[in-house]
């Protein structure tokens, strides 16, 4: 497959059945998961608010804790796994819907400005801190992918095969899926949606995009986004204080991944780099301006 520049090393059918896997994937395994996770710690907040808890309750909120991250360790070490395996199978299920795509434009329509996210003057703290930093770095990637789509479609980038695009359109919906994720427990603590893309990578991503000339480039630059948002997940199960909310980092955490495996044999590189992920990348929540 010719990608106008440095060698593509998958055919059109490979990305296609791997972006098909990845598809079927998130709404039969890792959305679902998500929505659970997301009612739960919406419930929580509604109930408690986010002043915290009792003592006796602090004390449960720790040993489930616990619990959590043990399993959430297996699980999402599961997760990877089958991602792995699916990116290396084909799949007869069907890509994201041009539906979702237009969704995923939609609301990434003010991230790719750059500037700070609308709420930014919010007094967020502890896990809604994280939840807003978490909301703006997906609408990084959300913006990175639709700058990639709209400069592959406008000849920028050279010969582009459609299943590009299609992986592009199908890792923005999903992106898109965990933004709304992540904003629906900022509404429910009476806070405002975040919008913006992250003020802290954005100014390093918009550098690296306007160096980008072919496919690779754009594969280069979307997979340290992947590997950032995954850190970044890994992270916030040692940061986020709410097990719910763990659990929706965890359920996340793979997915993110998962493009980063597919990313990475568009470039020929290995998949899995390491046997345990890394934090190296993990965006701190301090450094998110509330």
């Amino acid at each position: 497959m010719s990608a106008n520049g440095p060698v593509f090393h998958l055919s059109e059918a490979e990305l296609g059945a791997m972006t098909s896997d990845l598809d079927a994937m998130h709404h039969d395994l890792t959305l679902p998961a998500l929505k659970n996770s997301l009612a739960e710690w919406t419930e929580d907040i509604r109930a408690q608010g986010d002043t915290g808890h009792d003592e006796e309750a602090a004390r449960r909120l720790i040993s489930d804790r616990r619990r959590f991250l043990i399993r959430a360790a297996g699980a999402a070490g599961g997760l990877a796994s089958v991602g792995l395996l699916a990116a290396c199978s084909s799949s007869s299920s069907s890509s994201s819907s041009s539906a979702a795509a237009s969704s995923a434009a939609s609301a990434s329509s003010t991230s790719s400005s750059g500037g700070m996210a609308d709420g930014s003057g919010q007094k967020l703290s502890g896990d809604l801190q994280v939840v807003a930093m978490a909301a703006s770095l997906e609408n990084s990637g959300i913006a990175t992918y639709m700058a990639g789509i709209k400069a592959a479609t406008a000849g920028k980038l050279g010969t582009v095969p459609p299943a590009v695009v299609t992986f592009a359109t199908t890792a923005m919906a999903q992106h898109t899926d965990h933004m709304k994720a992540w904003n629906a427990v900022l509404t429910a603590a009476g806070k405002m949606a975040v919008t913006g893309v992250d003020p802290v990578v954005q100014p390093t991503i918009n550098t690296a995009f306007a160096k980008v000339k072919n496919v690779a480039g754009l594969a280069e630059l979307a997979l340290m986004v992947e590997n950032i948002a995954g850190e970044t997940y890994q992270n916030g199960l040692s940061v986020i204080k709410s097990a719910a909310g763990i659990k929706t980092a965890a359920s996340i955490e793979p997915v993110e991944f998962q493009h980063a495996a597919i990313l990475s044999f568009v470039l020929g590189k290995y998949p899995v780099p390491s046997a345990f992920t890394g934090v190296s990348l993990a965006r701190p929540p301090s450094d998110y301006a509330v």
